[in-house]
């Protein structure tokens, strides 16, 4: 949802009209956290939740660089998610999102990623050109297009090195000559 049509609203207005409180939990959580879909999964309520309420921070660690990233939480994700975790229950050691199939496991990173098939065909997208990174990208993208700045959006992704940050968000010529024109000295 990066590079295409922002498809955020029509999704949450789906998901919504549909009455699908897991799912509008796990998009939330997906545009905001940032996180890739194996780490997505795998959150527990305990990293979500202080006391009865929603944290407005989170923090991970990622699977792929066990390097810990944080994640702000909007009022509106905040929101969907404590709808969905009173209707799920669980304790704090307790996924967030659990598997069908297993409760005592997570949702599959396949079934995510079936999921936003879904949702994007929904809304009359062609899933071809959207998928769980895509949402990883949404918000990191817009960072980058309203501040330009790189390094904030590499925290905020938990990448190591800048060039893999610049090459994720298709930063090219033409964005920082955008960048430059619109900055007067």
């Amino acid at each position: 949802m990066g590079r295409h049509k922002n498809a955020t609203g029509p999704i949450r207005f789906f998901l919504d009209r549909e009455g699908r409180m897991r799912d509008r939990a796990l998009f939330d959580l997906a545009i905001d956290s940032k996180l890739r879909g194996c780490d997505l999964v795998k959150l527990k309520i305990g990293t979500l939740v202080t006391g009865r309420e929603i944290r407005a921070r989170a923090m991970v660690t990622q699977q792929k660089t066990g390097r810990p990233v944080q994640f702000e939480i909007t009022s509106d994700a905040r929101t969907s998610v404590l709808a969905w975790l009173e209707r799920r229950g669980g304790s704090v050691e307790d996924f967030v999102f659990p598997s069908r199939a297993d409760p005592n496991d997570h949702l599959s990173t396949r079934q995510y990623a079936r999921l936003v098939d879904e949702w994007v065909t929904a809304i009359g997208l062609r899933k071809e050109e959207y998928g769980t990174h895509s949402l990883r990208r949404t918000k990191a993208s817009l960072i980058y297009k309203a501040t330009g700045n790189l390094r904030a959006v590499q925290i905020l992704l938990g990448h190591t090195k800048i060039e893999n940050t610049v090459r994720y968000l298709g930063v090219d010529v033409e964005d920082a000559l955008e960048l430059a024109e619109h900055t007067e000295v």
